[in-house]
């Protein structure tokens, strides 16, 4: 699932802030489907942030989106992103395979709010000091 690669302090930071682009659409929009969708892709990419800082690249193979979310529970040390993150997987599944689903505002909301939590130990994980938020 994942090969040992040396990343350079610039591309773990070009990936933290590919991120933080989409956390940023999904902080702006009003739209649920906005926000959920935008906020799954933040996660997955402060994903593979992380693991890139772990000296980790992801192999795109079925599972993959499962395993990066257990590492980056992991690296950051929250247990509900490994929970809350498969829960997002699933619903954005479910939509993209399954002719699509309902986000309600409160939901998107919730997981937006959530993803704030995770955004702020993450950076302090990948960052330190260098604070971006």
């Amino acid at each position: 699932m994942f090969e040992k690669f040396n990343f350079s302090p610039r591309q773990i930071k070009h990936y933290f802030n590919a991120a933080l682009r989409d956390f940023k659409i999904a902080s702006d929009s009003v739209i649920p489907e906005v926000i959920f969708k935008f906020s799954y892709d933040s996660l997955m990419k402060l994903a593979v942030a992380t693991c890139a800082k772990n000296g980790f690249r992801v192999k795109e193979r079925m599972g993959h989106h499962i395993e990066l979310l257990r590492k980056l529970s992991e690296f950051i040390g929250l247990e509900d992103v490994e929970n809350i993150g498969n829960k997002m997987r699933k619903k954005r599944n479910m939509d993209l395979y399954e002719g699509g689903i309902l986000i309600s505002e409160k939901e998107a909301v919730e997981y937006r709010n959530w993803l704030k939590t995770v955004f702020s130990k993450a950076e302090t994980y990948l960052l330190g000091a260098n604070k971006l938020l």
